[in-house]
């Protein structure tokens, strides 16, 4: 559906793109990943049109239409949130406006053509979901964490990590089929990521991304294209997959390289040897045009593996701190009521919840920077604590550069891992002798994150501590997190770090705090299974004990009649099983035919012929479409 020939792309005169090469398929999930600056914006805007090229073509096939959400900058005003969002369904409104006008003409007396333009409207509109587009546009905006509350709110209203969830409704209603996505879930919280990951696994068309969630990476991508000196490699797989088959090729690559340059130290050894011998120059000639034919291996980056301790904490009581029976209430809102929170040494505490639920609250409250208007915080013995709030960076000091403020407050034993620290933050070369005041909002973030950590504390409390980091430099404090041996509470939306790091989770909600062992996948799994204990409490057992509670009842008739019952649940329960094989097995036939119409619209010479390309797309939203309904009844038959 889209390729790129020779592409080349400067800014200034450094070289983005080399003579890039590249072709996206109707059907391709493609995760984009280089190093900060390699071009993988740039890349996304590139496809946008947002951005030309310096050379080179970029060949779009007929029909291809485009869907591209930058990493911030949007912002909606003038009406209220759901109007703003059904704006993206402009055409399916004009559509229904003249379907509103056809009909008021029908009622009384209309041409052969109007009824004949009716027909062919109406069936147009109903293809294209229009009879659906409210209820999908709720559907949306709820699964990206707006209330229902918020549909009627003047869109000015919305901070800008909302403002970029309206764009990002607007965008799925659309339905591109080439979805360009930079980072689309910085401003998401767990629920919303997690609903956006099954959104995007049932997308019908095409997305490229960019994203530094590891998690987001492995579920929703089937292929990773790296960026790396202006060339670009596409690895088959997820972004872990990547990871492995990256390390096993860069491994394959020194090998072959070692061995091209004992190869080419031979011949410049042999050139310049005889370079100046008579009877030699047409050997030293042959040699030389060798030498200029060699296509020299590159091999990709390999950062510097930066990795860093935290100093020993010092030994605290086997609690570190409570909340007993506390609230904290803002004028009228009350955000949690007579909650109990108690966090032993040693935990990793995770704070999950959507957004407004809490967690920056509790946090708060449990870091003794809020007092409950109710009930009580109980340090534990010799508590140190650390406290790493989102607005952390205010407490920078704007007139120092960022090495002097990071050593103003470091122990002497960690002046010497400095360098290695702020490295791990982003912060490498020229970098260090940045000054404060010219830090970005991410860079400013980073510093401060890096500033907390250098003091022994027994005790770290950090909300969002992922924020502005890149999946490396997550990983380098993941990987010191888990060395740390005192206890963490932490809020973060990214779902691999929460799953690697979380021994327990406190659900934040509704004024409540609720406690799960485990990471976030135990979290929820044990979320799905009391949900599903809960919906499918035992009917059978139910109606046995109401049987045993009639009166009058003797026990021979309650027994007879509990046969009866656990009889008809088993003739319920084979029929059902009965209808779900089926079903099973024309998913199965359905999802072979679907993986054949995918294979040919793979082919680009279908492209060529109009007609048969749009027949094609035809059979490929038909087939969606059952298949989508089969799905829905395989999923009611589970339950």
């Amino acid at each position: 559906m889209l390729q790129l020939k020779n592409i080349d792309k400067y800014f200034a005169d450094r070289r983005i793109f080399s003579t890039i090469d590249w072709h996206i398929r109707p059907t391709d999930r493609i995760g984009l990943c280089g190093e900060n600056g390699a071009g993988k914006s740039t890349l996304l805007k590139l496809l946008a049109g947002l951005v030309e090229s310096d050379g080179g073509v970029l060949q779009i096939a007929k029909g291809t239409t485009f869907g591209y959400l930058p990493q911030d900058g949007l912002t909606h005003r003038g009406c209220s949130l759901f109007v703003e969002t059904q704006s993206a369904l402009a055409d399916l409104q004009r559509m229904e406006s003249e379907l509103r006008q056809l009909e008021k003409k029908i009622s009384g007396v209309a041409e052969a053509f109007e009824l004949e333009r009716y027909a062919e409207l109406q069936q147009l509109f109903e293809e294209r979901g229009g009879y659906q587009m409210e209820s999908e546009a709720g559907r949306v905006l709820h699964g990206l964490g707006f209330s229902a509350d918020d549909f009627d709110k003047p869109c000015e209203t919305f901070s800008g990590g909302w403002q970029m969830r309206i764009a990002l409704a607007k965008l799925l209603l659309q339905k591109p089929n080439l979805l360009l996505l930079d980072e689309p879930t910085n401003h998401l919280d767990l629920p919303a990521r997690d609903w956006l990951e099954d959104y995007l696994l049932n997308y019908p068309y095409a997305m490229v991304l960019v994203s530094h969630d590891r998690f987001f990476l492995d579920t929703v991508v089937s292929k990773i294209v790296e960026i790396w000196n202006g060339n670009l490699t596409a690895y088959p797989g997820n972004y872990s997959r990547y990871i492995q088959v990256r390390d096993e090729r860069i491994i394959a690559l020194k090998a072959a390289k070692q061995q091209q340059d004992e190869e080419i130290s031979k011949i410049e050894s042999f050139i310049s040897r005889f370079r100046y011998q008579a009877n030699k120059a047409s050997q030293v000639q042959s040699r030389v045009k060798q030498l200029e034919k060699i296509e020299r291996i590159s091999l990709p980056p390999q950062r510097k593996k930066i990795a860093f301790s935290f100093p020993a904490p010092p030994k605290g009581g086997r609690f570190a701190v409570s909340l007993n029976r506390a609230s904290q209430h803002y004028e009228n809102l009350k955000v949690l009521q007579h909650v109990d929170v108690s966090v032993e040494q040693g935990e990793r505490v995770a704070l999950v919840g959507p957004n407004g639920a809490g967690k920056s609250t509790l946090m708060r409250l449990l870091a003794g920077v809020e007092s409950p208007v109710s009930g009580e915080r109980i340090e534990g013995h010799n508590l140190l604590q650390a406290y790493f709030a989102q607005n952390q960076a205010d407490e920078l000091d704007s007139g120092r550069d960022v090495y002097a403020e990071i050593m103003a407050d470091s122990p002497v034993a960690m002046v010497p891992k400095l360098r290695n620290i702020l490295g791990a933050f982003l912060f490498s070369g020229d970098d260090i002798e940045k000054s404060v005041k010219v830090l970005s909002g991410g860079e400013r973030n980073r510093l401060a994150l890096a500033k907390l950590l250098l003091r022994p504390a027994n005790l770290l409390l950090l909300d969002e501590p992922t924020n502005h980091l890149d999946l490396q430099s997550k990983q380098i404090l993941l990987d010191s997190l888990k060395k740390y041996q005192g206890t963490i509470v932490f809020v973060s939306h990214d779902r691999y770090f929460v799953d690697a790091l979380a021994t327990r989770v406190l659900e934040v909600g509704a004024g409540k705090v609720e406690s799960y062992i485990g990471n976030y996948e135990d979290f929820l799994r044990t979320k799905e299974s009391s949900g599903d204990s809960s919906h499918s409490t035992n009917r059978v057992e139910q109606l046995i004990g109401k049987i045993f509670s009639e009166e009058p009842s003797t026990d021979k008739q309650a027994r007879i009649q509990a046969h009866s019952v656990r009889k008809d649940q088993q003739r319920r329960e084979q029929k059902q099983l009965k209808e779900l094989t089926k079903v099973e097995g024309n998913i199965e036939t359905l999802e072979e035919q679907l993986a054949g119409l995918e294979q040919r619209m793979a082919d680009p010479e279908i492209y060529q012929d109009q007609e048969q390309w749009r027949q094609v797309s035809a059979d490929h939203v038909s087939l969606k479409k059952n298949l989508d309904a089969l799905y829905l009844q395989w999923e009611t038959l589970q339950n």
